[in-house]
């Protein structure tokens, strides 16, 4: 590339690259903790031009990620519960005090790209739909769905006021404090994690669950036990990003296809088996060119999002670029890479100034 020499330096702490930065151990770092980026360079190098701060667009797809409901399990298979389940979690609340508004809610399994639904079906769009009108809701042929937007507070009573209907509506009881299934039994969510990272996110939203009488709890397990129960869907609810490329590919059969859905080690984590959906991911892969697949995608998008397989998180439109303030770069960047090797280079002027060459 543009560089005589490239070196990589490997930590397993992100706390320590973070100082290894500031002291100068090494030159470049993407951020990705919100709460680093807002908090965390408040320092003479940054203040001083030294260390530079630099977003830089991402156009790519950001794919999706959420906590996943395993509908494998009964007391997950009334889509009422599932819905109910995204009105408890406060994302703008979160995006407040955790994120410091860093990140935008996902709300489409194709986010931030021409793949993701939105308005009503165009008409090439209900022309794939239609033939499935009877095996699929009524509302997909409407605008797709999205999240609640709370009210920010962190207690958003009208939502879980919201939250407290659909669950009726699905033959729960509320007494005692506690949410009844239909059968008599307490409402139990286990969500599985473990990494300790995402406890201070999952703490209010379980809050949320239990003021509704939920007993909603987390459960971290180390590593290996997680990736076995991951891939034996041992587990009532999980985190998971799913990454899309720009031509999606086979991997969506994995994803959230029905072959998929009893096959251990896959990501179709969620256990979709709808064969509207596995008919729609073909027509995807079928697709002759952009137009086809854009118009595959978002009816796919619209199905995937009306079956309320998940809570949606969020994602970020921009890399978070921290380096040594010593590198030449292009005006514009490629539109769909950092492209941080392969175009900027070494500054000698810059890097004089610092005492770094």
């Amino acid at each position: 590339f543009n560089f005589d020499e490239l070196r990589y330096e490997y930590f397993r702490d992100r706390n320590a690259e973070l100082e290894a930065l500031k002291s100068g151990d090494y030159d470049l770092r993407e951020e990705f903790t919100s709460r680093d980026w807002a908090t965390a360079y408040d320092i003479p190098q940054v203040k001083t031009g030294r260390i530079a701060r630099h977003e830089m667009p991402d156009y790519r797809p950001s794919g999706t990620q959420g906590f996943f409901i395993n509908i494998r399990r009964k007391k997950f298979q009334d889509i009422r519960v599932r819905k109910a389940l995204d009105y408890a979690f406060d994302f703008e609340w979160t995006r407040k005090t955790l994120f410091f508004g860093a990140y935008d809610r996902t709300t489409s399994y194709f986010e931030n790209s021409d793949m993701r639904a939105d308005g009503k079906p165009s008409p090439e769009e209900r022309a794939l739909l239609e033939p499935y009108r009877d095996k699929i809701s009524a509302s997909v042929f409407e605008e797709p769905y999205v999240p609640p937007v709370s009210n920010g507070s962190g207690f958003d009573r009208k939502l879980l006021r919201q939250t407290r209907k659909l669950l009726g509506e699905a033959g729960f009881t509320f007494k005692g404090g506690k949410a009844l299934q239909p059968d008599g039994t307490p409402f139990e969510i286990e969500f599985l994690i473990f990494s300790q990272g995402f406890e201070r996110i999952l703490t209010p939203y379980i809050g949320n669950l239990r003021k509704i009488g939920i007993n909603a709890r987390i459960r971290r397990v180390d590593p290996a036990q997680y990736e076995l129960r991951q891939q034996t869907f041992d587990f009532d609810i999980i985190i998971q990003r799913y990454n899309i490329q720009l031509i999606p590919g086979p991997a969506l059969r994995n994803f959230w296809g029905s072959k998929a859905a009893n096959q251990n080690g896959s990501y179709n984590l969620a256990g979709i088996k709808d064969p509207v959906v596995d008919a729609l991911i073909e027509k995807v892969l079928a697709a002759k060119n952009r137009p086809e697949l854009v118009t595959a995608t978002r009816a796919l998008d619209r199905v995937l999002r009306a079956g309320h397989y998940w809570v949606s998180n969020w994602y970020n439109k921009a890399h978070r670029m921290a380096y040594w303030n010593k590198f030449g770069r292009p005006r514009i960047k490629p539109r769909y890479h950092r492209g941080v090797i392969q175009t900027w280079w070494l500054d000698t002027a810059q890097a004089a100034q610092l005492g770094q060459q």
